[in-house]
């Protein structure tokens, strides 16, 4: 094997090992996304974690933006006005936490 496919064999392991992180962090995301979002929705324990699967999986059956539209939907469903802008904000803070606990191992 020469320096160059070694060198591209780690450059695809990398590439493997950090689409699996993103796809890891994004599902902790969307829970503590469904997590939030119930309780929003006067949800907790298991009806909360129920919830927080529903979102996980609704973004798993349409990656271009499931969990949004599904939490949106309900969050509307309920009358539970949640500025545009809030939930940016969320989404990202809940991002970054979701990156930081994936890395932890948690």
């Amino acid at each position: 094997m020469t320096t160059f496919d070694k060198r591209e064999e780690a450059f695809e392991k990398k590439f493997a090992l950090d689409e699996e992180l993103r796809f890891k962090a994004e599902a902790r995301r969307n829970s503590l996304l469904g997590l939030w979002v119930a309780s929003l929705l006067g949800r907790s324990g298991d009806a909360a974690a129920a919830y927080a699967k529903e979102v996980v999986v609704a973004d798993l059956d349409h990656p271009d933006g499931g969990a949004l539209r599904k939490v949106t939907g309900d969050l509307d469903a309920a009358g539970v006005a949640i500025p545009e802008a809030e939930l940016g904000a969320k989404i990202d803070e809940l991002t970054a936490r979701a990156i930081l606990q994936v890395k932890a191992g948690e």
